[in-house]
C-alpha cells in the first residue's frame, strides 16, 4: 500500500476491532467477508480466508467419469489450437 495513512481503532471490551471504512472499502471486504488472522513479528496481519479448500492434483485426479479412450498429446494440442483459434487470439505465421 502506497498510502501509508496511519488510522487508530480500539479492541472493545468482547475482543473485536472496527476495521476502518476507508480500508474496508479498498480490500472490499464487506460485511461477512472472512479473515485469516496471522500473529507475525510485525504485528497482527488479515488476510481473506481462502473460499474452497486447498486441494492438490492427486486429491482430485479420476475424480470425474470418463469413458473414451484417452487423448493423445496431438488431439490435446489440436483442440488447444482450436479453440484459441476460435477465440480469435492465434494465427500461424
Amino acid at each position: 500500500m502506497a498510502n501509508p495513512e496511519r488510522l487508530v481503532t480500539t479492541v472493545s471490551t468482547k475482543g473485536q476491532v472496527t476495521l476502518p471504512s476507508a480500508i474496508r472499502k479498498r480490500r472490499e471486504w464487506d460485511a461477512g467477508t472472512r479473515l485469516l488472522v496471522e500473529d507475525t513479528p510485525e504485528g497482527v496481519l488479515l488476510k481473506p480466508a481462502p473460499v474452497f479448500a486447498e486441494t492438490r492434483p492427486q486429491d482430485v485426479f479420476g475424480s470425474l467419469p470418463h469413458r473414451d479412450r484417452p487423448k493423445t498429446l496431438e488431439e490435446m494440442d489440436a483442440g488447444v489450437l482450436a479453440e484459441a483459434r476460435r477465440r480469435g487470439r492465434f494465427e500461424l505465421p
